[in-house]
């Protein structure tokens, strides 16, 4: 069988790409536990500067593979062991101290949507399709998932994506806030492709800096001494130097991560 997620690294740009298009790229067990090992190897590779999340064939992730529900899922104890594979993937992604861009094209649903709800941007194809149906099967989202879709688009909307239980198109996900860019089918790939070229060309400790502190302020928790003077670290940084230097020059910065 091919491998369920496949990766091709371009320096400075890896691409993960969801590898089950004869299933719409529905992830299943092997594609969530496959998904947490890799982010595990992308984080810690410091020549990385921008990921690219994508499904291949006409889909970004048409959700859970329901085929494997009645041997995985068949009674709350199994749902409880999928469920912390599956959240492990999408935290996964969501920790992943690179910036991560979803690619997204086709049905994004179910466990495909809070996998995009992850990335740190997310650039649609405007026929793509969006939704979180699972009132539909009689299923909750448990709260780890929930708290995905919360943290991008707040309760109001959250509520808005689960309640109806309706499969909705692009422009409705980007009035939820689920996406931050519609394009046309077309040009998704050179759209997603200048993005994370922009995100690439940045000073890399400084992107790094700003998703770990994005996320760290949705923790209520006051923030300690040691975080408040790692807002400033960027000061001492060879990337600063480079950077305030090239802005007086009125030349472009190459900034090489430390």
């Amino acid at each position: 069988m091919p491998d369920p997620i496949l990766c091709d690294f371009a320096a400075p740009i890896a691409t993960v790409v969801l590898n089950r298009p004869e299933r719409l790229n529905a992830l299943d067990l092997e594609s969530w536990a496959a998904l947490t090992e890799l982010f595990a190897r992308l984080d810690a590779d410091d020549s990385i500067r921008c990921i690219i999340v994508r499904g291949a064939g006409k889909a970004f992730g048409a959700g859970a593979d329901i085929a494997e529900f009645a041997s995985e899922r068949a009674n709350a104890r199994q749902a409880e062991a999928y469920g912390t594979i599956e959240l492990g993937g999408i935290e996964s992604v969501a920790a992943c101290r690179h910036p991560v861009v979803a690619q997204i094209n086709g049905a994004c649903v179910g466990g495909g949507l809070a996998l995009a709800l992850a990335c740190d941007l997310r650039v649609c194809a405007a026929s793509s399709r969006f939704g979180i149906p699972v009132n539909r099967l009689g299923l909750t989202m448990a709260y780890g998932e929930l708290a995905v879709l919360q943290r991008v688009v707040g309760p109001a909307a959250a509520a808005e994506v689960l309640l109806p239980g309706e499969v909705f198109d692009a422009d409705r996900a980007l009035q939820l806030g689920l996406v931050g860019r519609i394009v046309a089918d077309e040009q998704l790939e050179s759209a997603v492709a200048r993005v994370a070229g922009l995100i690439a060309e940045r000073a890399p400790l400084v992107n790094r800096w700003h998703k770990k502190f994005i996320r760290r302020l949705q923790d209520p928790t006051p923030l300690t001494a040691a975080e408040i003077d790692e807002g400033y670290a960027c000061f001492d940084t060879d990337d600063y130097r480079r950077g305030f230097e090239a802005f007086l020059e009125k030349r472009k910065p190459e900034f090489e991560g430390r």
